[in-house]
């Protein structure tokens, strides 16, 4: 090996040269080791991002003056300084543009404005949740009514509810049962008033109250001349008048008159408690209407009256039925089913 190239192994212009390969290798092994853990940082920079920093982002933006920005967030001009340049930091990138004479937005300040916007909104709607959830009188209860007990109940639950829990938003769902039994156990519906008996599932009723079944007959027929009749005395299976299936008032109709599983012979059909009025007044047979509905006077202007039944009396159970689950199944177990229970009285 000659002098010259003995000289050449130690030759430092070859140094830059392994040296810019070592940290070129170094490099990738960085990048491999930050792309193993991605979500971890993000993590950590997120975290490290506080809502107060963005409220003073947000004062400065919108006064373009640190003063006044300062004294809208109640701290010192320089907590408000600093706290910005902590967000600067943070995200890597000029914000304001600032010197002694104004203040400006930078183009990407601009941009994480709007979205410091959305989040403070966001902030302030989880803190009214949670608020809500510590109160359950308030925020949104959607609750299910069926077609039976809607038209005659409704108006006083809604009445009570603006009386005794004004902050209580109520949206109402009229449906029959099976369906808002369905909406209950998805969590589509808050609660529900259902007549019993029903299977429930896995759901559960708080009783509200009991209600009588009326019997109705046209003014003339003979049944309306005598008292103390009883249902199983009728010949239901021919001349009962019955809502179509899906009704709970159809099964608790067929369960009062001794007829057991509806066998459909005969019977009269209805889709609503009207027209099972204009059917008995037509000739067509005897119904069994909630007491609700002849107090409220479904009756009134036809020639169908009740019939007077001896007692016991056919009866249903009203019930406010929920999930055990539910974050306001006490207040919907106890309060508010009283409020319901009393409207019944209105």
């Amino acid at each position: 090996m000659s002098v010259n190239d003995a000289r050449g192994i130690g030759n430092s212009s070859r140094l830059p040269i392994k040296f810019a390969q070592l940290v070129t290798l170094s490099n990738h092994w960085l990048d491999a080791k930050q792309s193993t853990f991605p979500m971890t940082q993000r993590f950590h920079q997120a975290s490290a991002l506080s809502l107060k920093q963005l409220s003073y982002l947000l004062a400065v933006a919108d006064t373009l003056n640190f003063t006044k920005a300062a004294a809208l967030c109640f701290v010192t001009q320089s907590t408000l300084s600093g706290g910005i340049s902590e967000l600067e930091r943070l995200l890597g990138v000029r914000l304001l543009e600032r010197d002694r004479q104004r203040v400006a937005l930078t183009g990407v300040g601009a941009e994480v404005v709007q979205r410091a916007r959305n989040i403070l909104s966001a902030s302030h709607d989880l803190i009214a949740l949670a608020q809500q959830a510590a109160d359950p009188a308030n925020g949104t209860l959607k609750l299910g009514m069926i077609p039976t007990i809607a038209p005659f109940l409704l108006t006083h639950v809604l009445r009570t509810c603006r009386k005794h829990f004004p902050n209580l938003q109520v949206t109402v769902r009229e449906s029959q049962t099976g369906v808002l039994l369905e909406e209950l156990e998805d969590g589509e519906l808050d609660a529900a008033v259902l007549a019993l008996p029903v299977n429930l599932g896995r759901l559960h009723a708080h009783v509200l109250f009991d209600e009588p079944l009326c019997l109705i007959a046209p003014k003339d027929d003979p049944l309306t001349r005598q008292t103390g009749h009883r249902l199983t005395d009728l010949d239901a299976s021919n001349r009962l008048v019955l809502l179509e299936r899906g009704h709970c008032l159809r099964e608790h109709s067929l369960s009062a008159c001794g007829t057991g599983a509806d066998k459909g012979g005969g019977v009269v059909e209805a889709t609503n408690l009207s027209t099972m009025v204009q059917l008995v007044s037509s000739g067509m047979g005897y119904a069994l209407l909630p007491e609700m509905a002849v107090k409220a006077g479904i009756l009134n202007g036809t020639d169908v009256v009740p019939v007077a039944l001896a007692t016991p009396w056919p009866m249903r159970t009203i019930a406010l039925v929920t999930r055990s689950s539910h974050p306001k199944s006490e207040f919907l177990g106890e309060a508010f089913s009283q409020a319901v229970a009393n409207c019944r009285e209105e």
